[in-house]
C-alpha cells in the first residue's frame, strides 16, 4: 500500500507533468494541433495532450511487421504509451533497460504496455535482442502518432548533421528525411480512452523513474476501476 508520502510525491509528478507542456491550455477534449502536418522547430513548442483528454487512435507497424490498431473506444485493459526517440538514442537505451525491472509490475496490474519509436519496424526488429518481451514494440516512422499525441517537432539541420556524423543516422533509423523526432513521453490510459497520467520532458536527457511511473500507474488503475 502507497503512504501519503508515495502519494504527495506523485502528485507533484502530476502537476509537473502539466506544466512542462508549456502550453497553458486547458483539459479540453479537442485536438491540441488543428493541422497535423504543422511540426514545431523545438522540442520546448511541443503541446501534448493533457490528462483528462481522449486518446488519439493510430494504426502502427509492430516489430514483426504485422499492423497494429490502438482504438481508445474500444480498450479491453488500460494502457501505458511509452514514446521513445529511437535505439541510436543512449538515453532512451537506458531508459527503456530501467522500465524493465518494473515492467512485470505493470502487466500485473492489469496494463498494455505499448513502446511506440521513431524507427522503422525493421530496425526495431533488427535490434530486439531481448528474450521474454511482454510490453509492445511499435514503429512511428512517419510520427503520425506522434503528431496526434502533440509531441513531435523538427529536429533543426545543425543537430541532425550532428546526429548522423557521429553516428546516429536518424535517417537511415526512420527511412525518412524529415527529421522529426518525439520529445520522450509517457501517457496512461484508461479502459475508457481517456488520458490518466502525461508525462513530457522536452530535456530528452530527463525521463520518469521507474518507481514513478509505478507509482502513476497504482494511482491511475485505482481511479480506472
Amino acid at each position: 500500500m502507497r503512504n501519503h508520502k508515495d502519494i504527495r510525491r506523485i502528485s507533484t509528478v502530476f502537476l509537473v507533468a502539466v506544466l512542462l507542456t508549456g502550453s497553458g491550455c486547458e483539459a479540453e477534449n479537442e485536438p491540441v494541433v488543428e493541422d497535423t502536418a504543422m511540426v514545431p522547430d523545438r522540442p520546448e513548442m511541443v503541446r501534448p495532450l493533457l490528462p483528462g483528454m481522449k486518446a488519439a487512435p493510430f494504426s502502427l507497424t509492430a516489430a514483426d511487421g504485422s499492423q497494429y490498431e490502438f482504438s481508445p473506444d474500444a480498450l479491453d485493459r488500460p494502457v501505458v504509451l511509452i514514446f521513445y526517440r529511437g535505439g541510436w538514442c543512449p538515453y532512451c537505451t537506458r531508459h527503456l533497460a530501467s522500465l524493465r525491472n518494473v515492467e512485470s509490475e505493470i502487466i500485473e496490474m492489469g496494463y498494455d504496455v505499448l513502446f511506440v519509436s521513431a524507427d522503422r519496424y525493421e530496425v526495431i526488429r533488427e535490434s530486439l535482442q531481448v528474450e521474454g518481451v511482454e510490453y509492445t514494440l511499435l514503429a512511428d516512422n512517419h510520427l503520425t502518432a506522434a503528431r496526434d499525441y502533440g509531441i513531435a517537432f523538427r529536429l533543426d539541420d545543425a543537430t541532425a548533421e550532428r546526429y548522423i556524423s557521429g553516428g546516429a543516422d536518424i535517417e537511415h533509423a526512420s527511412g525518412e528525411t524529415h527529421h522529426w523526432l518525439p520529445v520522450p513521453a509517457v501517457f496512461i490510459v484508461g479502459r475508457d480512452g481517456i488520458i490518466r497520467f502525461q508525462y513530457v520532458n522536452p530535456n530528452y536527457r530527463v525521463r520518469i523513474q521507474p518507481e514513478l511511473l509505478v507509482t502513476a500507474a497504482s494511482l491511475a488503475i485505482a481511479d480506472d476501476a
